[in-house]
């Protein structure tokens, strides 16, 4: 194999292949990238049995082949080849890495032991990329990060006719959001959901890789028994096997109508949120006292340090204190993306015991936001 390619794309393209593999592998080859070389270009790879990568990239071919080679190596040395083109030729096992005055040599992998790419299905639709990496970002905070219960580590995925729903949950809070799905004339003709369960750290680096690619081709496919869902655009794709296991029922925990709620400055809640929770001991909640006189932000930390705070609220309905986790509301606050925030008060069965907030977005003081967005979280018991 020898061909000879752009230094920026070769960098990108095996950065690209290498980002979704693990740290640490407990099989050296699952580590590789496969370089295959063929009368187009190039088509990198990489595959861990879980996820994977693939882009095809163009390149002067002067010898077809097909290679693998240590991803994380690679992605290091390509990164930081001076501003020339790179000339890679393989001789036997050695790979040699050429461009301008710096030369490397490699030791290849057995190519024959690495485990075939999945197979893509037929397309099932297609999402705006800018909007589904903003709601990739807004609902996959709130996914578990907890391995214990594999189901709640990764976004639910619904598709419907015209929409695509994205649901994470990690017990103490839920976020939703609703973005606009292209099914073609498959989805038109069925009024089933269609639901994927997938790992939420996949989930991000597709929308930060594609969040500027137009549109996104997504695939959700069975075979033998392992389903998978897979992403194109920009000639590049990355699959990745489904969490088996059911998605708790959350969308019933979200109320239909709330009629007591607050409305506030999203930035000035959250810099007296972050200023208030300074003293906090770790794990504490900070209690939030909700009038017609505003909001008032109180933490009772250690004996040797106490904060409050006050910022404008208007307050529809009635006087109302919850206790909530500063970083779980700071997570719902930073993925409002508005101006101004909606706090809405649920009700339980005990009237000692808070239900729910709902965080939306809010236009202006008045006008409730467009967007499809909410957050749900879970209040602490407030300490009597």
């Amino acid at each position: 194999m020898k061909f000879q390619v752009n230094r920026d794309v070769f960098s990108e393209a095996v950065s690209f292949a290498v980002k979704l593999l693990p740290q640490r592998t407990t099989l050296p080859i699952l580590s590789g990238v496969l370089i295959q070389a063929n009368e187009n270009g190039l088509v990198l790879s990489s595959f861990d049995y879980e996820v994977s990568s693939q882009t095809e990239i163009q390149a002067d071919v002067e010898e077809t082949g097909t290679v693998l080679v240590s991803g994380r190596l690679l992605a290091e040395i390509a990164g930081r080849l001076p501003n020339a083109p790179v000339r890679i030729a393989t001789e036997e096992s050695r790979i040699s890495v050429s461009c301008g005055s710096a030369s490397f040599t490699l030791l290849s992998m057995p190519v024959e032991e690495y485990p075939s790419i999945p197979e893509i299905g037929e397309q099932s639709g297609v999402v705006p990329a800018e909007e589904f990496a903003s709601a990739v970002a807004q609902v996959a905070v709130a996914a578990s990060r907890d391995d214990v219960t594999p189901v709640i580590t990764g976004v639910q995925l619904e598709v419907r006719q015209n929409s695509l729903g994205l649901v994470a949950t990690d017990r103490y809070r839920v976020a939703v959001r609703e973005i606009e799905w292209d099914g073609g004339t498959v989805a038109s003709d069925s009024d089933d959901t269609v639901t994927a369960l997938v790992p939420a750290r996949t989930l991000q680096e597709v929308g930060k890789t594609f969040g500027h690619s137009g549109t996104i081709s997504v695939a959700i496919t069975s075979r033998d028994d392992r389903e998978l869902i897979a992403f194109s655009a920009d000639r590049k794709t990355v699959t990745s096997l489904l969490i088996k296991g059911n998605f708790p029922p959350v969308r019933r925990l979200f109320p239909e109508t709330v009629e007591n709620y607050a409305v506030m400055n999203t930035a000035e809640l959250i810099e007296a949120t972050r200023r208030v929770a300074l003293v906090l001991e770790r794990e504490a909640a900070l209690r939030f006292t909700f009038s017609a006189d505003g909001l008032t932000l109180e933490a009772i930390g250690s004996e040797q340090a106490q904060a409050q705070e006050t910022i404008d609220a208007i307050l529809t309905g009635d006087d109302t204190v919850v206790s909530l986790k500063p970083q779980f509301l700071l997570d719902g606050l930073g993925a409002v993306n508005s101006e101004f925030v909606r706090i809405s008060f649920t009700k339980t069965e005990n009237p000692n015991k808070p239900g729910p907030v709902l965080i939306t977005s809010q236009t202006s003081r008045e006008q409730a936001g467009a967007d499809t967005y909410r957050y749900l979280l879970q209040p602490n018991l407030l300490l009597r």
